[in-house]
């Protein structure tokens, strides 16, 4: 196949910031993203797992602190791709577009940790570089952001990522849809 699922910062350094993951936007994130993985292998599309880091830090981004690695639930399996990023975007300091252009991958679908930051970001680079992208918003989570006063749930960043990328970067969906339009197509 020509598509590839981007699983993005799903990893166990959000878990051990545990204010922030109890009050975060799907907790339970592992159990959409295995979903897609199993849409994705059943159609023999490639599953790109993405890593944030920022080595020397001294944060739970610091790899040396050892929770730079994917929730444990998730279905890793070997073959797929793994790669660590340390921007935003899992492009720009990484050879993830070498890679999807080996594989001869023209479609993306996109999800993961933070859903206006990494995972949005990514699906703009995405798009910007000719991917056809699906951000598949409810295999995403984020957590609640205040400024200067005023603060967005996680809730609200979702759907405003949504609203952002729709119909500009990608085409946004669910799991579910996805689900049904796999089956529509097996």
């Amino acid at each position: 196949m020509s598509r590839a699922l981007i699983v993005i910062d799903v990893q166990e350094s959000f878990r051990a910031r545990t204010q922030e993951w109890a009050e975060s936007y799907n907790p339970k994130i592992a159990e959409p993203v295995n979903r897609l993985v199993s849409l994705a292998r059943s159609a023999g599309d490639t599953v790109v797992w993405v890593l944030h880091s920022e080595p020397g830090s001294d944060t739970v981004f610091d790899p040396a602190l050892g929770h730079v690695r994917l929730l444990e639930e998730l279905d890793h399996q070997d073959g797929d791709l793994t790669i660590h990023k340390t921007s935003h975007n899992a492009f720009t300091t990484t050879n993830l577009q070498q890679q999807l252009m080996e594989r001869g991958i023209t479609e993306l679908v996109t999800c993961g940790i933070r859903t206006e930051q990494c995972v949005e970001t990514t699906t703009r680079v995405a798009s910007d570089l000719g991917y056809r992208v699906t951000f598949v918003s409810d295999a995403t989570s984020t957590s609640p952001i205040t400024r200067n006063g005023v603060t967005l749930s996680a809730e609200e960043l979702v759907q405003r990522t949504e609203f952002v990328l729709a119909d500009r970067f990608a085409t946004i969906a669910t799991v579910d849809e996805l689900e049904a339009q796999a089956a529509d197509r097996g």
